[in-house]
């Protein structure tokens, strides 16, 4: 009889301590697909994405792998608690719990920091002979992963796309990103035929777009070039996020699109010069958003955003004023966060170094309360302003005007029609206290 295995992907709570459950995930995390690929076949592997279902806590699996997204690794910790007395051997991992080892390490039996590819197999050799350690981290000097087992989230009730991994880490330094605290700096792509190989399943299992996962996937110009030459041959239309300034490169802006590019997520986090530089990240320029944002649109590629509040050049106008930011250059799905010192960033440390921690209990932050002292504002009014903005942005006049009446609408129309629907479903779920995310 194989011994089994069940990985999880947790979901998170809302403000009111309820789970966030969904009808259908739309963005699948690649990680469990990824993990079951890396296990030796004599396992028998479950697959659980809360979001969507149950957790089977009568499972039969003798393992338990959690990972860690965002603000769900509150809900993973409590799942790791009742696995652990259940009995079960529990094994936590993703970038959450890698932020924060010691005190991850309190709630589970093995922790794995960071990357999984070498450190899974070795866990699981350890596993079975009986000498299990507490900690797991193999830092990677290439990246190259067998092809995720994408067969597995067939029989649940996900989106019309899969993800398809390019590249680890980005070369951009942050202060507030966990990315940069794991990787530092070092950006790990994976060669074009593995990422074609993985693209050709998915289109083998009936899919007819991807999601291309990568922090930054335009910062190595002839690597895009070359994949996004490949991508076109497959006729698949696709996703990914890069920074804004891939608009000075009107060559690879056309390559992409060719390929079948059809929407780029941007993290522009501001439009205050002075936050984006306490943020490490005056490399940007917010007097060029609305230009390069234009330049993008023009070559058929639809703009979702990232942004964050409270950076020390927040005002409570400035916050006002991303609202209208948002609105005048037709933002089709804009997103917002409160710039939250999460533990093992930099921003943590430069944050409790001042003493401008404002609430301590790191298991209470979840984006949407302000966590810190803001230089311009109370934490309470920074608090309200998010939530006034975003408000304000999915008002149903902002939404009209963001998704239907563009200049690409008449170009374009079932797309903007898609945008409208899903600003309606954000809409819903912000009058309820829920922030949008891409769980």
């Amino acid at each position: 009889m194989k011994k089994k295995i069940l990985l999880i992907q947790p979901t998170p709570y809302d403000q009111k301590g309820n789970l966030i459950k969904k009808s259908r995930l739309y963005f699948v995390g690649l990680a469990l697909p990824l993990l079951a690929a890396l296990t030796p076949k004599e396992y028998e592997l479950e697959l659980c994405y809360e979001t969507i279902e149950e957790v089977p806590f009568d499972t039969d699996a003798d393992l338990i792998g959690i990972s860690s997204m965002g603000h769900a690794v509150i809900r993973s910790i409590d799942i790791a608690k009742k696995f652990k007395e259940l009995g079960k051997t529990v094994v936590l991992g993703g970038y959450m719990v890698s932020l924060m080892p010691e005190e991850a390490q309190k709630y589970c039996d093995a922790l794995v920091i960071g990357d999984a590819e070498e450190s899974w197999p070795e866990l699981l050799k350890d596993y079975e002979e009986g000498k299990l350690k507490k900690l797991y981290q193999r830092k990677l000097k290439a990246l190259k992963t067998p092809l995720p087992k994408y067969e597995l989230l067939l029989n649940k009730k996900i989106g019309n796309f899969l993800p398809v991994q390019a590249g680890r880490g980005c070369p951009k330094a942050c202060s507030f990103c966990s990315v940069y605290c794991l990787y530092r700096g070092q950006y790990l792509k994976r060669e074009i035929p593995e990422v074609i190989r993985d693209i050709k399943r998915v289109k083998e299992l009936g899919f007819k777009q991807f999601l291309l996962l990568d922090d930054n996937i335009f910062s190595n110009r002839e690597y895009a070039l070359n994949l996004c030459a490949e991508i076109k041959k497959l006729k698949m239309k696709w996703m990914t996020q890069c920074s804004i300034d891939i608009a000075s490169d009107e060559e690879l802006l056309k390559a992409i699109a060719e390929s079948g590019c059809y929407v780029l997520s941007f993290g522009l986090e501001s439009i205050s010069k002075e936050s984006l530089r306490s943020m490490n990240k005056a490399w940007a320029k917010p007097e060029n958003y609305a230009r390069q944002i234009k330049i993008i649109r023009q070559h058929g590629i639809d703009i979702s955003t990232e942004m964050v509040v409270g950076a020390d050049g927040d005002t409570l106008e400035s916050i006002k004023n991303t609202a209208k930011f948002i609105s005048d250059n037709h933002i089709a799905v804009p997103r917002f966060y409160i710039l939250t010192p999460i533990p093992g960033t930099k921003y943590f440390e430069e944050m409790q170094k001042a003493k401008r921690i404002y609430n301590t209990d790191i298991y209470s932050y979840n984006g949407c309360e302000a966590v810190h002292i803001p230089k311009n504002m109370t934490p309470e009014e920074l608090t309200k302003a998010y939530w006034d903005l975003y408000n304000e942005v999915y008002s149903i006049k902002n939404i009209v005007k963001r998704t239907l009446l563009t200049k690409t609408f008449l170009s374009r129309p079932a797309n903007a029609l898609f945008y409208f629907g899903v600003n309606l479903y954000y809409r819903s779920q912000i009058k309820n206290g829920i922030v949008p995310n891409i769980i």
